[in-house]
């Protein structure tokens, strides 16, 4: 029985390349997937307290009775 032969060190930094390329790209979905819920949680608190700095700015002026 003869051994394979040896991968080329060329062939070595491809797969090195590609693993960490695959890496990258998940551990980026996953951060993404975590973070995406708390920016939403912000936008929609971010929108509240405007619509109430809204009100307070009509009421200021007399514009709402």
């Amino acid at each position: 029985i003869e051994p394979p032969p040896p991968l080329s060190p060329k062939s070595l930094q491809c797969l090195g390349r590609y693993s960490a390329l695959f890496l990258g790209v998940a551990c980026g979905a996953k951060r993404y997937n975590y973070l995406k819920p708390r920016a939403e949680e912000e936008r929609r608190i971010a929108a509240e307290e405007k619509k109430k700095q809204d009100e307070l700015k009509l009421i200021e002026q007399g514009l709402v009775y």
